[in-house]
C-alpha cells in the first residue's frame, strides 16, 4: 500500500538522511499505538507500507522515524 505524503511529512523526511538513493527505510508509529517497521519513503513524497500492514491514511500517522537499519552496508 502506498500513501502520498503531505507537506508536513515531506519536510520532515527531507531533513533526514537517505538509506539509499531516493529512499529512506522508516518506522511508522500510528495514533492507535501500532508500529509499522520496514516501511519505505520514496523521495520524501510517498510512503510504501509492507503488504501485511493495515490500511493507513495520513490522519492515522503519529510519527515517521528512520528505521534502526536505515544505513546501507
Amino acid at each position: 500500500m502506498r500513501v502520498k505524503l503531505d507537506g508536513f511529512w515531506k519536510q520532515h523526511l527531507a531533513g533526514l538522511p537517505e538509506s539509499g538513493m531516493g529512499y529512506q527505510r522508516v518506522r511508522v508509529r500510528l495514533k492507535s499505538g501500532r508500529v509499522i517497521d520496514e516501511a519505505l519513503a520514496f523521495n520524501a513524497q510517498e510512503l510504501e507500507l509492507p503488504a501485511d500492514a493495515p490500511a493507513v491514511s495520513l490522519a492515522d500517522i503519529l510519527a515517521i522515524d528512520l528505521s534502526s537499519s536505515h544505513s546501507t552496508p
